[in-house]
């Protein structure tokens, strides 16, 4: 398979790395996403990473905690993932590196993007913690901003559920499977792909995405090659 991509980011949801549990890190599903992504670094795909931290905090769903306080330690949930991730993929040795954009240099490189794209044009897996280091921005946005910074082909976002569909398609029998659509279309139909920020950054700077699901074999791989799976948004 060849691939149609040059240089993709993966956004993956934490709730996807817990597997079928509710929280926590499933060995087995990041060992699946560190095998996939080695398939494409394989196949000469330059590939990073946003990985989400929702399997240990969502912090907007908190009532009584300080938003600020919420988010930020939301963050940190996003950075043990990414850790997690950077050790399965090193365990089957390819080259990856945690940029975080809260310092912390015990664990992991400050976001750099000078740095970033150097990385990743050595072949190494640059993994995006820390979403953008500021309260009040999801995960979503930081996977929209890191994708323009390094001038990505395409975002991967990595999902529970195998496309985008008009509603839940488990609590919906009726709901519609969408195979294609526009980002406009995405924001005025109120489709819940990523949050309104995100999804204006990517329509301004004509970011492709395309929406899997993550436990469906050689997704990714089968993404970046240009098969028809899941819902392609331009």
């Amino acid at each position: 398979m060849e691939p149609k991509y040059k240089r993709v980011l993966l956004k993956i949801s934490g709730e996807a790395l817990a597997g079928d549990g509710k929280t926590g890190i499933n060995e087995d599903m990041t060992d699946k996403v560190a095998l996939e992504i080695k398939q494409l670094i394989d196949l000469g795909v330059e590939v990073a990473i946003v990985v989400g931290g929702g399997n240990f905090w969502r912090g907007r769903s908190s009532e009584r905690m300080n938003r600020e306080t919420a988010d930020y330690i939301g963050m940190l949930a996003t950075v043990m993932n990414s850790l997690a991730l950077q050790d399965a993929l090193q365990a089957r040795g390819v080259p990856a590196r945690v940029q975080s954009s809260i310092t912390m240099q015990k664990v992991a490189e400050p976001y750099i993007w000078r740095r970033a794209m150097k990385e990743l044009g050595d072949g190494e897996v640059v993994i995006f913690g820390g979403g953008i280091g500021e309260p009040h921005f999801s995960t979503d946005t930081a996977a929209a901003l890191r994708a323009v910074n390094i001038q990505a082909d395409m975002i991967l976002l990595a999902k529970n559920i195998d496309a985008v569909y008009s509603a839940d398609p488990k609590e919906d029998p009726n709901a519609v499977r969408y195979d294609e659509l526009t980002m406009k279309e995405v924001i005025d139909q109120g489709l819940k792909v990523m949050d309104l920020t995100a999804a204006t950054i990517c329509m301004e700077n004509n970011m492709k995405i395309q929406v899997f699901g993550l436990a469906e074999e050689n997704s990714m791989v089968r993404a970046v090659c240009g098969e028809k799976i899941g819902t392609l948004i331009r």
